[in-house]
């Protein structure tokens, strides 16, 4: 069996938030054609416990333990130069020296870097004989832009030099790698317009969904929320920044008017380590704040409906895939459907401002149900283009695994001539 290097920039598990769910299917998914050698940081204590199951996928393993506040200040050097602070953020010595001596044994003829930073590795002398695939998923570069637009001067300069310097560093990659690949469609298209020189080698993958495990009326038991309360959700990892924004901007400008109409309507806010301006909102009534929860379906199953009211996006959302594959109606800003090719008032509802939530959501709760044919034909989406097995054949493409038929994706680069 072949070897492959595989980088990740965090702990390919638990799959519980939107990169890790993707590195670690691509693991799997890799496991079954390649001898894996995994290097990948841990930002988290409490992942350290799931390196064992991690390891059992791969030939071999380095984690190296990240840590924020020497991370922070290498970042702060690449200011000293024309570099990004992404790459600097994630640049360490053990696990280059550790590539290094995996690379000089000789075996290792495939390379898979999974987000931008972790391509560093791989882009010096040593792996220029390899057959090299950078996952981008994401255009980070852009989604720095649109950090700098939303931000007081002078973060905004920072973020700005951020965006441009890692455009910069995404288009060499792109150049340099046999094939560049993103999360959807929108993203990859984006860059090719970015990117003009590396538009052959770009192509995309769309992320699954465990459609058996996010199911509707899963998982079965008690509901958490009060007997016969009306409630909208929204879902995601809440120390996130986009997440953190929707989330304020949902109670400040759309609950008033939705709580007005009806009284006794809750919002929860499921996910983890809840950033401090989405701990205070518990202050608004009818507002609640979780924290992170054991498991998230039954507050999505129990919803009537699940929002994703973000103004800051790219790439794929995973919580709207998620609650559309448990039938829900999912209500939607265009920004949260970047990627996901659906059908607005058929298969979920979008809103473009403050007045199309308030409007669609009181239209869902005067209902008295969530909309059980709209839930129904999102389930159907999912199921036919969110399916891992069959998307994460275009990675395998690139990576020069054989494709069965019918299974690429259109519009994927073709793979480079691999070394030999």
């Amino acid at each position: 069996m072949r070897e492959l290097l595989y980088l990740t920039h965090r702990l390919p598990y638990p799959p519980n938030k939107g990169d890790k769910i993707r590195s670690w299917h691509i693991l799997q998914y890799l496991s079954r054609h390649f001898r894996v050698h995994l290097g990948c940081f841990i930002d988290n204590e409490e992942d350290w416990e799931h390196t064992r199951r991690v390891a059992g996928l791969c030939a071999s393993t380095r984690f190296i333990d990240l840590r924020r506040h020497a991370a922070r200040w290498r970042a702060m050097q690449a200011l000293l130069s024309r570099q990004s602070m992404s790459v600097h953020y994630y640049r360490d010595k053990q696990l280059l020296a550790w590539v290094n001596d995996l690379l000089a044994g000789g075996g290792v003829r495939h390379a898979l870097a999974y987000s931008g930073p972790m391509a560093q590795y791989i882009d010096g002398s040593a792996g220029r004989t390899l057959h090299r695939v950078i996952d981008f998923v994401d255009v980070d570069s852009d989604k720095w832009r649109q950090y700098a637009d939303s931000k007081p001067w002078p973060v905004s300069l920072l973020y700005r030099r951020e965006s441009q310097m890692l455009l910069h560093y995404e288009r060499h990659i792109a150049q340099q790698f046999s094939a560049a690949s993103f999360v959807s469609q929108a993203e990859a298209n984006l860059f090719r317009l970015s990117a003009p020189l590396a538009r052959r080698k770009t192509g995309h993958f769309n992320n699954g969904v465990d459609a058996d495990y996010f199911a509707p009326g899963q998982p079965s038991g008690a509901s958490p929320y009060p007997d016969g309360a009306q409630v909208l959700v929204f879902t995601g990892a809440m120390d996130y920044w986009p997440n953190v924004d929707a989330a304020r901007w949902f109670v400040q400008q759309v609950w008033p008017a939705l709580r007005y109409r009806h009284p006794a309507l809750l919002f929860y806010i499921v996910g983890s380590h809840p950033a401090a301006q989405v701990r205070e909102l518990v202050r608004v009534p009818g507002v609640m704040v979780t924290g992170t929860v054991p498991d998230v379906r039954p507050y999505i199953a129990g919803a009537i409906l699940a929002v994703a009211p973000l103004r800051i996006a790219r790439g794929v959302q995973n919580k709207v895939l998620e609650a559309m594959a448990m039938g829900k109606t999912v209500l939607a800003s265009p920004q949260a459907l970047e990627g996901i090719v659906a059908q607005p008032g058929l298969e979920l509802l979008l809103a473009r401002d403050e007045i199309e939530f308030i409007h669609h959501a009181t239209r869902v709760l005067q209902q008295g149900t969530a909309q059980g044919a709209m839930g129904a034909a999102a389930r159907h989406l999912v199921l036919q283009d969110y399916n891992w097995e069959r998307n994460l054949q275009s990675l395998g493409a690139m990576l020069g695994v054989p494709v069965q038929a019918g299974a690429q994706q259109a519009g994927q680069p073709q793979p480079t001539q691999e070394p030999s």
